[in-house]
């Protein structure tokens, strides 16, 4: 490697800059290996040691994914709906991520094009940070996971693979290919073909994204920026359920679709009751635990293929995160003048206590 980093940087050097850059290379072997090992790991774990994950006929990424929508940001919880309503495109796209965290990741490890790897492992990072960074109940952890990824995924642009890598050997052997600027720009162990003015930029754009993206991001999560700390914006530690489009339907059902749109993806919401009140507050019918266990499932018209709500045994109604779905409630007093009942409000609690109301249109 030293030769190769002396003939490349010996034309415009600093004093020291080659010993400058050796020392580099070899001081970034540690964050190259974990940064590739983090990507390697997760398309490993997917298409070698559990590829029960792609399998769509089992407990699949699809779930994950699916929990992922009511925290994720700047619309990419819009997408995650539309990929749900369309396997082709999901099933795609989760092959495509899990083999571009695969292949980056093996790139990364073994030191071969290491810049183009590295911004394979900056998009990942975004995405992520974007999906599922507000997850994380008392750590954070998805958030401090994407935000050190993305700041490894920058230093490896800049700096390319270093010492010990594929790269490197690649350059050693055809020094011709070492001087060609696409090699460069995608791989090799030397500096970008860039003068020490363009680098400075480019390192600071590069720095201050990189500022901007983690630090308005945790500002989001959790504030203790500019604003006290918070609990993230949807609650990962309590379930809460929102309620829309009640109406009664033929005098004799009532129709309220519900989604769990905050709450910890690990267990289930359960709902224990129901009940429709009038505008002062009085229950025109009610649905017990017990009368929700019995819940006809074709009462049940869920929105999403993977994380439904369906009848608990004994707890009323099961919901995963994210699961969406329109019941169909049958009334035990039937009402005359549906009209009338514009004002009336839908009461429903979780076993956490949580209370959500909305109203019959």
């Amino acid at each position: 490697m030293t030769s190769i980093v002396d003939k490349e940087i010996s034309k415009n050097a600093q004093p020291h800059s080659k010993r400058s850059w050796w020392i580099l290379s070899v001081g970034l072997l540690a964050v190259r290996f974990v940064q590739g090992w983090i990507y390697w790991g997760g398309g490993s774990r997917r298409f070698i040691y559990g590829p029960q994950k792609l399998n769509p006929h089992d407990h699949w990424m699809a779930y994950k994914f699916q929990t992922a929508m009511p925290g994720a940001i700047l619309g990419t919880q819009h997408i995650i709906a539309f990929l749900l309503h369309h396997f082709t495109l999901l099933y795609a796209g989760v092959i495509i991520f899990s083999a571009v965290e695969l292949v980056s990741g093996l790139m990364l490890l073994t030191g071969f094009l290491t810049r183009l790897a590295a911004f394979l492992t900056l998009g990942l990072s975004f995405t992520l940070m974007l999906m599922f960074g507000w997850q994380g109940a008392t750590c954070i952890d998805e958030w401090t996971m994407a935000a050190s990824n993305f700041a490894m995924g920058i230093t490896l642009v800049l700096l390319g693979s270093g010492a010990y890598s594929l790269d490197n050997w690649v350059a050693r052997k055809n020094p011709v290919l070492a001087e060609k600027g696409w090699f460069r720009w995608l791989g090799g162990s030397t500096p970008l073909p860039l003068s020490d003015g363009a680098f400075k930029k480019l390192a600071l754009v590069l720095f201050w994204i990189g500022v901007v993206f983690i630090v308005g991001t945790y500002s989001y999560y959790r504030g203790s920026v500019v604003t006290p700390f918070h609990g993230d914006p949807t609650g990962v530690k309590a379930h809460h359920i929102a309620l829309t489009k009640g109406r009664i339907v033929d005098h004799k059902t009532l129709d309220v679709t519900m989604y769990v749109d905050a709450g910890t993806p690990t267990v289930p919401a359960h709902i224990i009751w129901i009940r429709l009140e009038n505008a002062a507050g009085k229950t025109l019918d009610r649905w017990n635990a017990k009368t929700l266990s019995h819940l006809n499932p074709k009462a049940i018209h869920n929105i999403f293929a993977y994380q439904k709500v369906a009848p608990d045994p004994l707890l009323g109604l099961e919901a995963g995160l994210a699961a969406k779905a329109t019941l169909e409630l049958p009334l035990v007093r039937p009402l005359n003048n549906p009209s009338a009942n514009s004002h009336d409000k839908i009461v429903m609690q979780g076993i956490n206590g949580v209370v959500s109301t909305g109203m019959v249109s």
